[in-house]
């Protein structure tokens, strides 16, 4: 890059005022500008050129870790799918058993309850057969005692009268 004194010279006219001097050749002003620019406009084309690979492999690995996460994301809900699966098949056989226990416990009540009525049947039952055998012979015997009814009131192939007669 130029010094500051180079720079002022830019300024200074080529020739003093006055007659014309015999030999001078004039400035050339572009030349100098390129000459004083192009090595600072290199390194901004060589800036740019990095920031642009900086760039590209920004994208690049924002892309591999999108992709990076994308999978994350997919086997955390696949692994929770089948965690949820674990957990309704383990509610699932809680309330299996559950059910069974209670079921288990009305069979047993059940069963109970029918022993229960067995034994009332058992001991109930000689003291009503004893009654119904009781209220069959007093039957038997009022109805030796009594005279018989009217044939016509009794229905065929019966020795009972029949109910309302005719």
């Amino acid at each position: 890059m130029t010094g500051f004194r180079d720079f002022l010279t830019r300024f200074r006219p080529a020739a003093s005022p006055g007659r014309a001097a015999p030999s001078g050749v004039p400035a050339d002003r572009s030349a100098e500008l390129r000459a004083e620019l192009t090595p600072p406009l290199a390194l901004l084309d060589q800036t740019e050129a990095e920031a642009r690979t900086i760039r590209e492999q920004a994208d690049a690995d924002a892309s591999s870790l999108r992709d990076k996460a994308e999978r994350q994301a997919e086997a955390t809900v696949a692994a929770a799918h089948e965690e949820a699966r674990h957990v309704r098949a383990h509610a699932a056989e809680q309330v299996r058993r559950a059910a069974e226990g209670e079921a288990a416990a009305l069979l047993a009540e059940a069963e109970r309850a029918a022993v229960a009525v067995r034994d009332r049947a058992r001991s109930r039952t000689p003291v009503l057969a004893d009654r119904v055998l009781a209220l069959v012979l007093e039957d038997l015997e009022a109805g030796q005692a009594s005279p018989s009814p009217p044939m016509e009131h009794r229905a065929p192939g019966r020795n009972r009268p029949q109910e309302g007669g005719p």
